[in-house]
């Protein structure tokens, strides 16, 4: 029987297609006539198949998941900025309420929802959160996180009612095919680009997208129902994320260290020339700067010990990151 892959056209979603057609299992990749197909080009044509659809439209997601054994539910609308934010609810929320009801009726053996640490608890102290920290939906900045803590309650709801759902909450994946790309991979483009002279002092957790990738698959076969997973690795600033990306390309890490409150000023002002004026995305989400104020630290020990998530070298997926930025045209190869 098929699996069903939403958002295989993006970055988490292509690298779990890739890693099941390459294992021999059919797939459908559900996409919108308006969907970037590059990453699909990479995928083996003799076991996937298209269906257009969208997460707003439930009876295209019904026509997808029918004879489906497993869903992955990987597709969201990831946004620090948007003018309209109903656009993210929509997506995010409605659309995941929709696929579930979609895959209940059609008797899908098993669904993976992706979620994401934004939704999670972050520790007064500092130290790592984990899938049990405190948190409620007033801790949320932003639309984009306040949408995804909507559909995790969606998610946790349809597994109380007894569909099988099990729930990743991936850290910061880096890795190649970031086709968007995604706000880290703007970070690592920049870098490249020579377009960030000074850096902020907050920290990330940084994960192989391969391995998301196998977490997430792993998590179809032993994870437990209604049961939360970070799927992440190495906690890191980001003045050693940048040190590592000039390690790999040969170019000089900035060295001026931004004051938060001139960050906050800075890109405050900008969104509000752009954003409120202007109508345009920003460079810089407002959003983004609010995040960068609180170190996102996570403890994925929970999917390593039951689900064998594998723990490969960021420093590895970073340089494969760099090379197929560069490969594909997002940033030009810089002599050191």
């Amino acid at each position: 029987m098929p699996s069903l892959v939403t958002g295989a056209t993006g970055f988490v979603g292509f690298h779990v297609a890739r890693l099941l057609t390459a294992r021999g299992q059919p797939i459908r990749v559900l996409t919108r006539p308006t969907s970037r197909r590059e990453n699909l080009c990479a995928l083996n044509p003799a076991l996937y198949e298209e269906v257009c659809g969208d997460l707003t439209d439930i009876a295209s997601l019904r026509k997808a998941v029918a004879g489906c054994d497993v869903v992955y539910h990987v597709a969201a609308d990831y946004r620090l900025w948007a003018r309209d934010p109903q656009q993210l609810y929509r997506a995010n929320v409605e659309g995941t309420k929709n696929l579930l009801t979609a895959a209940r009726d059609a008797g899908v053996r098993r669904v993976v929802y992706t979620s994401t640490v934004g939704v999670l608890g972050i520790p007064r102290d500092g130290s790592p959160g984990n899938e049990d920290t405190p948190v409620s939906l007033a801790d949320m900045i932003g639309h984009y996180k306040r949408s995804k803590f909507l559909a995790e309650e969606v998610a946790r709801q349809f597994a109380a009612e007894g569909l099988d759902v099990v729930i990743v909450n991936p850290s910061t994946p880096v890795g190649e095919n970031d086709i968007k790309p995604t706000p880290t991979g703007r970070i690592i483009v920049d870098f490249l680009n020579r377009r960030l002279p000074a850096y902020v002092d907050t920290g990330l957790n940084l994960v192989d997208v391969r391995d998301v990738a196998e977490g997430i698959l792993l998590a179809a076969e032993k994870g437990r129902t209604g049961q939360r997973y970070i799927l992440g690795h190495r906690n890191v600033t980001l003045r050693q994320m940048l040190e590592m990306l000039a390690q790999i390309s040969g170019l000089p890490a900035p060295r001026l260290r931004l004051p938060y409150a001139i960050a906050w000023c800075a890109v405050g002002l900008e969104n509000l020339l752009v954003a409120r004026l202007l109508k345009k995305e920003p460079t810089h989400p407002f959003e983004g700067v609010k995040m960068a104020r609180y170190k996102m630290y996570f403890d994925s020990t929970r999917a390593v010990r039951e689900l064998g998530m594998p723990q490969s070298p960021i420093e590895d997926a970073l340089a494969r990151a760099v090379a197929w930025f560069q490969e594909k045209g997002y940033a030009k190869k810089q002599k050191p």
